[in-house]
């Protein structure tokens, strides 16, 4: 099953890879050789510590691999859907008290709500998919329904 993911957010993951290959593998790779040096393994601490750092950093790289192989890249600017809201769109709303919030619809490993980027899976972002400026949602929160008017949809 292919992944939504957004072009900046694909270039996310391919820099963290590219850090992770290039930058921290050879790093935890010197780790476990320094501590190698210092004699008996069995009671060696840094040898431990750095051999669980390497575990979970290859765990990552593949996770990344997977996850940029299974990627459907979506570029915001090439969506042509006429003012609905859908995956990538940046969304201008109004709450019920008045207060307005700008968010865009992004993957999972994008997802950053201070940074107004939310998950596509998310409550908010499932009520706002394929409606349209003008229109209201109502949204299920931990601290009760909230209702939301969208103001404007962009794609950038």
């Amino acid at each position: 099953m292919k992944t939504p993911m957004t072009l900046r957010g694909a270039e996310l993951l391919r820099q963290e890879l590219t850090q992770l290959k290039n930058v921290e593998r050879p790093k935890v790779s010197q780790q476990i050789a320094d501590a190698r040096s210092h004699g008996d393994l069995s009671e060696n601490a840094e040898y431990d510590a750095a051999r669980d750092k390497q575990g979970l950093m290859e765990a990552r790289i593949r996770d990344i691999e997977a996850k940029l192989a299974n990627a459907q890249i979506v570029d915001p600017k090439d969506i042509h859907a006429e003012g609905r809201v859908v995956f990538g769109a940046t969304v201008d709303v109004e709450d019920d008290k008045g207060e307005t919030s700008t968010w865009q619809i992004v993957g999972e490993d994008e997802a950053d709500i201070k940074a107004g980027r939310i998950f596509v899976a998310s409550p908010i972002a499932r009520a706002l998919i394929g409606k349209s400026a003008g229109e209201s949602v109502e949204v299920q929160t931990p601290g009760g329904v909230k209702g939301y008017e969208i103001l404007d949809v962009r794609y950038e």
